[in-house]
């Protein structure tokens, strides 16, 4: 319970922060480069704490949740990799350019994937 509320506490503040910069650099698309950088890059602070949250969250469980994750972490790591590697030399062959913030999303649906495959695999 505890993971939801830190979780969730950074989420929310990640939301607000990114759509705080991200209307700022509309009204800032003038300012120094150095403030752009700053504004542009402010949603990182947030999104630290949400690795922060599941750090902490990894340490509080046991031996068997830590291998499932551990196994889930492995697979997400390894697919992912593969994913944006082929899809890079997809990019080659006119494929449409994506843009990095999907490696994020790609990871996390790998996860996903990784703890499902690993929890059936201990039931």
């Amino acid at each position: 319970m505890r993971y939801l509320y830190e979780m969730g506490a950074a989420l929310a503040c990640y939301m607000v922060v990114l759509a705080v910069s991200l209307f700022a650099l509309i009204h800032f698309h003038d300012a120094d480069f150095v403030v752009r950088v700053a504004i542009t890059l402010s949603p990182v602070i947030p999104a630290a704490f949400m690795c922060w949250a599941v750090v902490r969250q990894m340490r509080r469980l046991d031996e068997m949740q830590l291998r499932i994750q551990f196994e889930a972490l492995g697979f997400a790591f390894a697919a992912s990799a593969l994913l944006t590697f082929s899809y890079g030399f997809m990019e080659n062959i006119g494929a449409p350019h994506l843009p990095w913030l999907w490696v994020w999303p790609i990871m996390g649906l790998m996860w996903i994937v990784g703890l499902m495959i690993a929890k059936n695999r201990y039931q």
